[in-house]
């Protein structure tokens, strides 16, 4: 199987994503201070779901975009793949806690486990582990800088659509 390396600058920083021919298997943050990329070598060929990726990642960071529909495959165990699972369904521009996640795989005393799986999460953005905080509100357990972290959930803030009703004013 052969794997094909690009790196993407974004808004977040130098991106190191890693694919096969058929599905993304990683996203890093090539530069980060807490935890960077593996620095595999760039590969000059073409990788459809590479190229997919780019552009579902600049439409994402101009707003335009709140799905991922690239395809991709994670490797991890059970408990792993049930908390990535967990993350996909956190709406855009929201966020939980990680004993709120814990709860969500019927597994209550379990976020600190669920906060180790989170931070081992290959797929970042993608797989948006950046929605999940701590209990008291504060930003930690993220694989990047915690910056990074800051500025997507600003950013998907500021391009979510309500949800709910809206209070209206007429004058």
């Amino acid at each position: 199987m052969q794997l094909f390396t690009r790196y993407h600058q974004s808004p977040v920083g130098r991106l190191e994503i890693t694919a096969t021919d058929q599905a993304l298997l990683s996203i890093h943050f090539a530069d980060a201070r807490k935890k960077p990329g593996p620095g595999r070598p760039q590969t000059p060929e073409s990788c459809p779901p590479i190229e997919q990726c780019i552009r579902e990642l600049a439409a994402y960071f101009s707003g335009e975009r709140q799905v991922f529909t690239v395809p991709y495959h994670m490797q991890g165990t059970a408990f792993q793949q049930k908390a990535w699972q967990a993350l996909t369904t956190i709406p855009y521009g929201e966020t939980i806690t990680y004993g709120q996640q814990a709860l969500r795989l019927d597994n209550p005393k379990a976020a600190r486990a669920v906060g180790l799986c989170n931070g081992s999460n290959p797929l970042v953005i993608v797989v948006p582990c950046h929605r999940v905080i701590g209990a008291n509100g504060s930003l930690t357990g993220f694989g990047g800088d915690l910056w990074a972290k800051q500025w997507l959930l600003a950013h998907e803030k500021r391009y979510a659509q309500p949800t709910g009703p809206q209070l209206r004013l007429f004058a």
